[in-house]
């Protein structure tokens, strides 16, 4: 009896574990989502290496939500890979780089709202009503920026504030978890002695 019920008891919980990291890897709508535009050629060949030379993929594995390279190259689109990182296009502002735990993280991180295609939360595109319009090159007192014209000191600016955010992150989702399990642990030393007390009672 108290050994069905402890797996009944593990059953529930790997369940809810299991609901809650799908919900994770979620597929986005276009394979390129989430990689640069500079580097979407690398990924047109039908089997693609992984940028730290660790494995190869085949094309209809990027962005399938299984981490394929230990660099998260055959993941951009996807939050699978904790290496890869997510680039926000925000077009008419600056593009950005995301970790992959900020994908459909119910939180707008791109002004595109690209980072929430998995319909959990309705991401308006922002990119100009913020007002961080590209610089004009012909522009006497524009910053330097890219090939692209992208400003390269506000992505790196910007990629070290998501650092900082990532950071910040990190330590709520250990708190939680930590806070998951204790509860988990309180919750199932209650039901042993609940089980353990019915028995001396008919005992």
């Amino acid at each position: 009896m108290e050994q069905r019920s402890c797996c009944s008891f593990i059953s529930l919980v790997s369940t809810f574990f299991l609901i809650a990291s799908s919900s994770a890897y979620s597929l986005p709508t276009s394979p390129f989502l989430g990689i640069n535009p500079q580097e979407e050629k690398y990924y047109t060949l039908e089997v693609i290496k992984c940028k730290d030379g660790s494995n190869f993929f085949t094309k209809d594995r990027l962005n399938d939500g299984f981490c394929d390279c230990a660099d998260g190259t055959d993941e951009p689109g996807t939050s699978a890979c904790p290496e890869s990182k997510f680039y926000c296009r925000n077009i008419g502002t600056t593009p950005q780089l995301l970790f992959s735990s900020q994908v459909n993280d119910q939180l707008c991180d791109c002004c595109d709202g690209s980072d929430e295609y998995d319909g959990g939360i309705n991401c308006p595109n922002t990119c100009v009503k913020d007002g961080n319009i590209f610089n004009n090159n012909d522009d006497p007192n524009s910053t330097k920026t890219d090939r692209d014209g992208f400003d390269t000191a506000d992505i790196r600016s910007s990629v070290s504030l998501e650092d900082l955010i990532q950071k910040l992150k990190e330590l709520k989702i250990i708190v939680i978890g930590e806070a998951v399990f204790v509860s988990c642990l309180v919750a199932f030393r209650l039901f042993r002695w609940r089980v353990r007390s019915r028995r001396r009672r008919y005992h």
